[in-house]
Parts: C-alpha cells; sequence; structure tokens
C-alpha cells in the first residue's frame, strides 16, 4: 500500500525543485483552471506562476504597487497615454492585479473594472498580491467573453491580458469575440492586447489578421528583450507613426509621475503591423477551438 504521507512529500519535493534556486514556496493551490504557485525570491518579490515549469504571469513588490517588474506591464500604459481622456477601463485576466492597481495608484479618478474567470485567483490576488478593491476598482469572477458581451458603449479602453505562451482561449481569439470588445468600447475607444509572438503563438498571424478585419486602425508594440508583444485596435482611423506615439507616451509618462520613461520603452517598438498577420486569416466562433490543422 503506498504510504499517503510519502506521497505528498515526495510532491512538494517535485514542485520545490521547479522553482527558480532564489525562490521559496508560499502557496500552491489547484482550481478548475489552473495550478496556482505563489513564490517569493530572496529580494523579496512575489511571483505567481500557473503551472510549476510556467511562465511568470505576475511579479510584485509587495506594499510598492509602482514596481513593475515583467517588461510588458512597463509599456501597457501606452493604452491610457493613446485614449481621449480615459474614465472607464476594463482589464480581461487579472492575475496578481499588477496593472489595475498600477492604475489606480496612479490615476485615482479612474473607474477599473478587472474580469477574471478563476476564483481562486482573484484569492491569491487579495492575498498575496496587494490587489485591492474599492469604490473606483471592482473584481468580476466571469467568464470575460461572457462579461464583455454583456456590456455596451461603456469603456474608454479595454485590456485582454488572458494569453499565455501555449493557452490561448480560442473564444477571446475570433472575430466574433473583438466585435463584441468594440461593442462594449464607447465611440473612440481602443483595445490593448497583450499576446505571445509568432515564435511560440501559432495563431499570431490570425490573431493580427483577425484585429485587422475589426478595427478601423491596428498597431503592434514589440516588447524588449521577451516574447510579447502588444497588439491595439482603435475605433477609428487615426494615422500614428513611432514619434507621434513616443511623444504622447512621454507626455503622460510626466504626468503621472512615472519612475520609468514610457517614451522610450514606444519609440524600441510602436510601428504598423507590417508583414505580420502575412499568411494569417482572420477567426471565427466556427473553427475547431483553434486547433492545429
Amino acid at each position: 500500500m503506498i504510504d499517503k504521507r510519502l506521497v505528498a512529500i515526495l510532491l512538494v519535493f517535485t514542485i520545490a525543485a521547479t522553482v527558480a534556486a532564489d525562490e521559496r514556496l508560499l502557496e500552491r493551490r489547484k482550481s478548475a483552471y489552473n495550478e496556482i504557485l505563489v513564490t517569493e525570491t530572496d529580494q523579496g518579490l512575489r511571483v505567481l506562476r500557473f503551472e510549476p515549469d510556467g511562465a511568470r504571469q505576475t511579479v510584485v513588490k509587495p506594499g510598492d504597487p509602482e514596481h513593475l517588474e515583467l517588461p510588458y506591464a512597463r509599456v501597457i500604459p501606452l493604452g491610457l497615454a493613446l485614449a481621449d481622456d480615459p474614465q472607464r477601463v476594463l482589464i480581461v485576466g487579472l492575475g496578481g492585479g499588477t496593472i489595475p492597481s498600477m492604475f489606480r495608484k496612479h490615476l485615482p479618478e479612474l473607474r477599473i473594472d478587472a474580469v477574471e474567470i478563476d476564483p481562486v485567483v482573484v484569492d491569491v490576488a487579495r492575498r498575496y498580491f496587494g490587489f485591492r478593491e474599492d469604490a473606483a476598482m471592482r473584481a468580476y469572477v466571469q467568464d470575460g467573453r461572457q462579461f464583455i458581451e454583456q456590456r455596451r458603449n461603456l469603456y474608454d479602453v479595454i485590456f485582454l491580458d488572458a494569453f499565455g505562451a501555449d493557452s490561448i482561449p480560442h473564444s477571446l481569439t475570433t472575430r466574433e469575440f473583438l466585435q463584441s470588445v468594440r461593442s462594449a468600447l464607447k465611440p473612440g475607444g481602443l483595445v490593448v492586447g497583450n499576446i505571445w509572438s509568432r515564435s511560440s503563438n501559432w495563431l499570431y498571424d490570425s490573431m493580427i489578421v483577425t484585429y485587422q478585419d475589426v478595427f478601423d486602425s491596428v498597431y503592434v508594440v514589440d516588447i524588449q528583450g521577451v516574447g510579447n508583444k502588444l497588439v491595439i485596435g482603435l475605433t477609428t482611423e487615426r494615422r500614428l507613426d513611432r514619434q507621434q506615439a513616443r511623444l504622447l507616451a512621454a507626455q503622460f509618462s510626466k504626468r503621472l509621475g512615472l519612475r520609468y520613461e514610457l517614451g522610450a520603452l514606444v519609440d524600441y517598438g510602436f510601428r504598423l503591423p507590417g508583414e505580420d498577420g502575412v499568411g494569417g486569416r482572420v477567426l471565427r466562433d466556427s473553427d475547431r477551438e483553434g486547433r492545429r490543422p
């Protein structure tokens, strides 16, 4: 007969072995959607992963909502810089709540909704990552697509941050979904998607084509040193070059008093899609759940 205590001990050692050498395990929980691990580094940073050897979903410095460790998180405020006086935003995919917490710190007048399908992720964000709801910031436990389909003309900016390198919800990639996103935006609004590039995301080109099919103007932002890209879809035709985007980002960065220069990060990677999308196709709900042919 197998000793259950021995199995449990071996499992703990197996999980610990997959955690980076400078991290210690704080919590491991299994939900209906993820295997959630929270660790802390020797430098005091909290890390959220959705599997033992998975990519870092969130990295925070407890007590410091302005600390943005992940490169894409430092660039994502560009969505607000491009918006015309944003009043209300939606973030799909909470993670540890880094992005909404940072927005809340710098823009106290901004109304922030976050939607996350996994209730355990929301609980972990509150317990370990300093995510705090209040009158201006609220988290909803719901499927992101269903949540968006129930809203109309409500948001100035929608941030889609629910994609992993090997975990791409088909329902959040299709033309029908992006049409719902567009309907949930106010006139002149925009969407910012954090997606993985072609090297690890076989749907990348098709995702770009689908954005181009739904939105009037589409831009891509390369993130230095990582495989993330931001894709930005605008509900109006707006011609922006890198210099204009850099200027808007720099002005926004100065107004908010960010610790880093957003304009420099935008200058590195802001561009038209160019060849991105070549060979792709418009993704639809009727596709076979986004599986490889």
